[in-house]
């Protein structure tokens, strides 16, 4: 076993990339979600959306789809995720509706304005005090507005338990180093809080109702294309990253054959390699 451990720190302009693949080859899942936002919330009544941690702005951009008569702000820390976001805006036609904010969060958060729908996709973990944080939120919005928040579901599973190489069950392995790697990440915050992980509770004690909880699905069976493989190939190179260190060296080097992509193993390669994941978006209204 490694003694090394790599930082909690996340580069996200490195990961900036990763982030945008990703949410678009995850995109079918993001469209049922705001399809179903779009049956919570009049689209003819939603005239600001927030999009909280937005990232790239994938899912900005479906936002924008789903709510044509909606301004959308892709509000987030880090500038080169932004530029992704407009100029993904740009292309789909959306510049005059879609619109960036550079922001400290969570300080920054109670200057962002009013808003209809808040979107915060897979951000409130990435704050100290969450609890502290959809209570800033659900104050931002308009009465009978609405919050989604996008956290937890099932974790992605791309390779069957017995790959032919290594022990069986590296991807579960994989992922309880990661939960690891989480804690720690969580606990490095600043102002971090210990919070039970009860999203509608949460909601409900920053003083808004809770209106409805969906996980949607997102399963590509294999064999998958190559635009899914190569997203593969990124996140088990991220995961490699973080794991360093938290798994013993026959694993590590299982996951450095199935980043080569030279190796008949690899992910790249592999006839069983697929994509099942989940995500749970829970709501809720301000009354």
């Amino acid at each position: 076993m490694s003694n090394h451990h790599d930082s909690t720190h996340i580069d996200w302009d490195e990961l900036g990339p990763l982030l945008e693949r990703g949410a678009e080859v995850q995109s079918p899942l993001y469209r049922q979600a705001t399809d179903w936002l779009r049956e919570l919330v009049p689209a003819g009544g939603v005239r600001r959306i927030l999009d909280i941690g937005s990232g790239p702005g994938v899912i900005t951009g479906l936002l924008a789809e789903a709510f044509p008569y909606a301004e959308v702000v892709a509000v987030d820390g880090t500038e080169p995720l932004l530029e992704r976001a407009a100029a993904r805006a740009a292309r789909a036609g959306q510049g005059d509706r879609v619109r960036t904010r550079t922001a400290e969060l969570p300080d920054d958060m109670a200057d962002l304005g009013e808003a209809d729908l808040i979107w915060a996709g897979g951000f409130v973990h990435h704050l100290g005090d969450q609890r502290a944080a959809l209570g800033t939120l659900g104050r931002l919005l308009r009465p009978g507005g609405l919050i989604a928040v996008l956290e937890g579901g099932l974790p992605a599973r791309h390779l069957p338990r017995d790959i032919g190489i290594g022990r069986p069950g590296l991807e579960s392995r994989v992922g309880a180093a990661v939960e690891d790697w989480f804690a720690r990440m969580r606990a490095e915050l600043p102002g971090a809080k210990d919070e039970v992980e009860d999203w509608r509770a949460l909601l409900a004690a920053s003083g808004l109702t809770p209106s409805g909880t969906r996980s949607f699905l997102l399963d590509v069976p294999a064999p998958v294309p190559m635009s899914v493989r190569e997203q593969l190939v990124s996140a088990f190179a991220w995961q490699r990253r973080l794991v360093e260190g938290l798994l013993p060296d026959d694993d590590i080097a299982v996951l450095d054959r199935l980043l080569d992509p030279e190796d008949a193993e690899g992910l790249l390669r592999r006839a069983d390699a697929h994509l099942l994941t989940a995500r749970t978006v829970f709501t809720a209204r301000r009354g």
